[in-house]
């Protein structure tokens, strides 16, 4: 058996004359969360569409739980549980019993036990209390809830969804976090594609990140947050006093920033220690609220590799 989940070798598609993913390789191992990151139209829900067999290829292949995709995709994809685009319900139904039409339409589920999966998937993503209420009375946060519910009917060995925590509140959005952690536990690998990087950075043990068709990084969290250059991060008032201090020790590439109402300085660390720039800001009279050397965030990273920008936040 293969250690990986996913697995994609030069796999490519065009529309037009158009590349919407472009010769990537991916490798997703067993039992990961990975998230799969990129601004829009980099090529990531056109990814997930190949992966699940929902769009033929124009080049490459693909390996899904260790089977060739779109040939074995019968015997492969009902043990795939997948939340594509947002989901879709009928509204004059409740949550419950679009779940069990859903179910029903699967020839590998078993109608006798149906009503208990129905209300321990409910129950897991937190909407067991309005089970019997109708669709449309639901938020989109709970819409959203619902859908990863509709993927968590039957038993799954891989879990991919597209942008999860679309529309959730901070409780909502920790809800399917916890959810997220507690299946990668159980041993489903979970693949999730998402443009929140503050949600990444806390979920996912591996990230690979899109850029216009390719994959420009991909790696556990660790290694990728090493591809960045130390950062020397200087928290004061007097930030340009500090910056012509940092000037004239030599550090590179300083820049003044403003995160809320504190000012702050940074700049590439040469392996000057930390300790050393800090007796000479002091020195020079600077003010020094903090300072600390660190490898820069999931954000400075994906910036520098896509040269775009990405929502932090939800």
């Amino acid at each position: 058996m293969s250690d990986l989940a996913i697995e994609t070798t030069g796999l490519a598609k065009r529309f037009g004359t158009r590349f919407a993913v472009d010769g990537i390789d991916l490798a997703v191992p067993r039992g990961a969360v990975y998230g799969f990151l990129g601004p829009n139209g980099s090529g990531k829900t056109t990814t997930i569409r190949l992966l699940l067999g929902l769009l033929a290829p124009n080049a490459g292949k693909i390996r899904v739980l260790g089977d060739p995709i779109p040939q074995a995709a019968r015997e492969v994809l009902p043990r795939v549980g997948a939340l594509v685009e947002g989901p879709a319900f009928y509204p004059f139904l409740s949550g419950a019993a679009n779940l069990a039409r859903l179910d029903s339409a699967n020839p590998h589920a078993s109608a006798k036990d149906r009503r208990a999966r129905i209300a321990a998937a409910l129950e897991r993503v937190g909407l067991g209390h309005v089970a019997e209420k109708k669709v449309r009375t639901y938020s989109l946060g709970m819409k959203q809830r619902l859908g990863i519910a509709a993927a968590l009917l039957s038993p799954r060995d891989l879990l991919i969804l597209d942008e999860p925590t679309n529309g959730l509140d901070p409780q909502g959005t920790r809800e399917v976090r916890a959810l997220v952690r507690s299946l990668a536990e159980d041993g489903t690998t979970v693949f999730v594609s998402s443009h929140l990087l503050a949600e990444v950075e806390q979920m996912c043990t591996h990230v690979g990140v899109m850029s216009q068709g390719k994959l420009v990084a991909q790696g556990d969290l660790e290694t990728l947050r090493r591809l960045r250059r130390p950062r020397l991060v200087v928290e004061t008032p007097d930030a340009d006093h500090a910056a012509h201090v940092l000037s004239g020790l030599c550090l590179r590439d300083i820049r003044v920033e403003t995160r809320g109402d504190r000012l702050r300085v940074v700049a590439d660390a040469d392996g000057t220690p930390t300790e050393e720039v800090c007796a000479a800001l002091v020195h020079a009279g600077v003010r020094v609220r903090g300072i600390a050397s660190d490898h820069g965030s999931l954000e400075d990273l994906f910036v520098a590799l896509t040269g775009e920008g990405f929502e932090v936040a939800g």
